[in-house]
């Protein structure tokens, strides 16, 4: 006998996957816990698997439901691809574009192109998320995000890519520090000295962490600010030095107190690329975000 699938069950699951909990889940479904309780037993019987282990501390996806998960994710996704689709023939685009991207992507390359595609894109919502590259390619792969901008030599399994740009770490220290007389220098050579850095939850500063401690080392953090504004500052009021990325460091206003040196390391050459698991079946709208971007700085 055929299954019959139901779109309510789908989104319902991925809510409860993603939050762990059936109460958190139900919640965000606008669900009541014994009807979203009766909507999973029901579908586990007419699968006859099992899709969810109950524990005292929530739900954990048992192998069968992380298959579904994924399943439920690309039909749900195709779904609003065609919702998107045929919504541009009526009063206007709408939708929402799910975008994971790293630091350096979102506070320089992304300001300017989003600013200009929301204005033609009036009825698009943009959920933007700020990760490492690594878990961005696991959200894109996953159907957690629509679209990723990764940066770095990060394998991309089977994802599509596009190339657009391309960037630098730096050291920037004040004017007098020891490192001011250097012209390059290794990322290793860099540690023993206070770093300034943005807060624990940037990819950068992650990142940045990892680095160290494939190096046994740990970050010799002095201070941590939330902007890169605030890094400038701190910088040129000689409380440490920062790894930064070389895009809009030149446009910073006051740089003349502060030095720039290249790091050596060949992380530190950033390349930025666009992913999707099919660019070509994402909604008009995401498409032509891409192109955007693409136009931009491609």
């Amino acid at each position: 006998m055929a299954i019959k699938y139901d779109l309510t069950d789908f989104r319902l699951f991925i809510k409860i996957a993603e939050t762990e909990s059936l109460s958190r889940g139900a919640e965000q479904c606008h669900m009541s816990v014994p009807a979203a309780s009766n909507r999973v037993r029901n579908l586990e019987d007419n699968l006859g698997i099992k899709l969810l282990q109950r524990t005292s501390q929530g739900v954990n996806l048992t192998n069968e439901g992380r298959v579904y998960l994924r399943h439920a994710r690309k039909i749900v996704a195709q779904l609003e691809v065609l919702s998107g689709d045929l919504q541009e023939f009526t009063k206007g685009v709408t939708g929402q574009l799910r975008l994971f991207a790293n630091t350096t992507a979102i506070t320089e390359l992304l300001p300017a192109v989003l600013g200009e595609y929301l204005q033609s894109h009036p009825n698009v919502h943009v959920e933007m998320k700020e990760k490492v590259s690594e878990e961005i390619i696991r959200a894109v792969k996953e159907g957690m995000a629509d679209l990723g901008i990764v940066s770095g030599n990060i394998p991309t399994a089977d994802l599509q890519t596009r190339p657009f740009a391309r960037s630098r770490l730096i050291v920037i220290c004040p004017m007098d520090h020891p490192l001011a007389e250097h012209k390059e220098i290794s990322f290793e050579d860099c540690l023993s000295y206070p770093l300034i850095s943005l807060l624990e939850a940037s990819a950068i500063h992650q990142f940045l962490v990892r680095e160290a401690e494939k190096l046994h080392v740990d970050l010799n953090i002095r201070v941590q600010v939330a902007s890169y504004d605030a890094i400038y500052r701190m910088v040129a009021a000689k409380v440490g030095i920062a790894i930064i990325p070389q895009l809009g460091f030149a446009r910073h206003k006051g740089t003349r107190d502060i030095k720039q040196i290249e790091l050596v390391d060949a992380w530190a050459e950033r390349n930025f690329q666009l992913c999707s698991v099919d660019f070509e079946s994402l909604p008009t709208f995401a498409q032509e975000f891409c192109e955007s971007l693409l136009q931009r700085y491609g």
